[in-house]
């Protein structure tokens, strides 16, 4: 038997415009982006500009959410040293 699994994508995107983070978890990193960029996101919508600055791969959702719920602890500070390294 075959064994199908989802990888789970934790991300970061940022807009300019607003000078915003936004911390996410998806199982489709492009479709989700897109949401971002075209507004169909309710809490990214006042912006388009979103780029994707963070992105790291789980194989278990729990992995993921544990990941997501790290980085919104993040100050900003934080968050510019880890995508520093």
């Amino acid at each position: 038997m075959e064994r199908f699994f989802y990888m789970y994508q934790v991300y970061i995107i940022y807009s300019k415009t607003l000078d915003v983070y936004y911390k996410g978890f998806t199982t489709d990193l492009n479709k989700r982006i897109l949401e971002h960029t075209t507004g169909l996101s309710r809490f990214t919508s006042k912006a388009t500009d979103w780029e994707l600055v963070y992105s790291i791969s789980f194989e278990t959702k729990k992995e993921a959410l544990l990941e997501e719920k790290r980085l919104k602890k993040l100050n900003r500070l934080s968050i510019k040293k880890l995508l520093m390294d």
